[in-house]
């Protein structure tokens, strides 16, 4: 075990991106790759909030997630080492422990169940054709992100929690300065979660008043014997999955389909043999890294333990990286490269452990459903610029296209 104090000085900075957050695009830092190789219990210094262990192996990674002496509930309210400028805010499932987490998850996941999910498949195909009938209406070139990505995203969240279609304008508004990156002044994104907290609040209100067939109505009805959510704990339900569910799935939708297009040839796989596109975007899961920085969310030691070789005291940040963790040689073979007939395929894309994604079936049914329709409805598409011609977004906690030109 490692004798070096872990209050001391950070070895190095953060594996990060350049500046302006966009060069690099959908690479991982190489530096994630030597660390797994002579330092996978590193300490780093975080963009906010001083020095982390920074963890990137998988089994070290997976041991991370699941650890319960590594709280989340220990970050709330605290100058965390962290990758956002938001200090974390403690109405949050992201930022509960055992067992007021596991009791909260498992009344929500009475109602958001793989059979749930199924049931809103064909509204999901509904929405998707829909938006391409707009495209060819339209004609090329067209913006996939635009036109595609974000409108599926937003609707189909919204239209699963019954936010109404003249609200959903204000809910992007808040949820888009909520994922800021780096902001003048910190209050501007506290304002943007109380904006949509007030909200949700007062849509609670109505369902506990009058139920409808949607997400929310069964969140307010769900119950394990005589308990069932409050008011409260239904808020931090719904703004934890609405914010989730549509920025991790369009900004990935809008990254799968510029890593398909920006390399014709898995594109054109695709079209020859539809039956791989649930393996696709396992695949896309695995290779695709969602944060711009780190992984977002820290864990605090709740006690002095050895952990990969290096002694965590009581205290330290211990941040695992998910990203480098899916690119491990020691569990995927040939990480490095995409392959949509990969047998053994066990990513943390979605996390690990009791804050694994509850959204993941519906995540997933998003992205297969896009991308599946249009491999069939548009099977010539390729991008209309040039790779290094599209645009990024910037300043954001996840990476994403801002703009996808295509043509058909």
């Amino acid at each position: 075990m490692t004798s070096t104090d872990s209050r001391s000085s950070a070895r190095s900075s953060c594996p990060y991106l350049a500046s302006d957050f966009t060069s690099q695009r959908l690479d991982l830092d190489p530096a994630y790759a030597q660390l797994r190789r002579t330092e996978p219990v590193s300490r780093v210094t975080m963009p906010h909030g001083g020095d982390a262990w920074l963890v990137t192996r998988y089994d070290d990674v997976r041991a991370a997630l699941a650890d319960p002496r590594l709280s989340r509930a220990a970050a709330v309210g605290k100058d965390v080492p962290r990758s956002s400028p938001l200090i974390q805010h403690p109405e949050s499932l992201l930022s509960m422990d055992p067992p007021e987490h596991t009791r909260l998850r498992r009344l929500a996941a009475k109602a958001f169940t793989v059979r749930q999910v199924d049931a809103v498949r064909p509204r999901v195909q509904a929405i998707v054709d829909g938006l391409v009938d707009r495209l060819e209406e339209t004609g090329a070139p067209a913006d996939l992100a635009g036109g595609l990505a974000w409108p599926m995203g937003i609707t189909v969240i919204c239209e699963t929690f019954g936010i109404p279609e003249e609200d959903r304008a204000d809910f992007r508004s808040w949820t888009d300065r909520m994922m800021a990156l780096t902001v003048t002044d910190p209050t501007e994104i506290q304002a943007a979660r109380a904006g949509l907290d007030a909200y949700l609040r007062e849509l609670i209100a109505r369902r506990i008043a009058a139920p409808a067939d949607d997400l929310l109505s069964r969140l307010v009805t769900a119950r394990e014997g005589e308990d069932q959510l409050t008011e409260a704990e239904l808020a931090i339900f719904a703004v934890d999955l609405l914010t989730a569910g549509h920025e991790t799935t369009a900004n990935q939708t809008g990254n799968f389909l510029f890593t398909l297009l920006s390399r014709p040839a898995l594109w054109d796989s695709l079209v020859e043999d539809p039956e791989l596109v649930p393996a696709a975007v396992e695949e896309l899961l695995r290779v695709t890294p969602l944060a711009t920085s780190v992984a977002p969310f820290s864990r605090i030691a709740v006690e002095d333990f050895e952990f990969g070789g290096e002694l965590i005291r009581s205290g330290d940040a211990v941040v695992a990286q998910n990203d480098s963790a899916n690119r491990d040689e020691t569990v995927f073979e040939r990480p490095e490269e995409i392959d949509f007939t990969r047998e053994n395929n066990p990513h943390l894309a979605f996390g690990h452990g009791a804050h694994h994604c509850p959204a993941a079936p519906l995540a997933r049914l998003e992205l297969r459903v896009a991308i599946s329709t249009l491999v069939r409805r548009l099977p010539g598409l390729r991008l209309a610029v040039p790779v290094d011609e599209v645009v990024w977004q910037r300043n954001r906690v996840m990476r994403g296209v801002k703009e996808l030109p295509v043509k058909w």
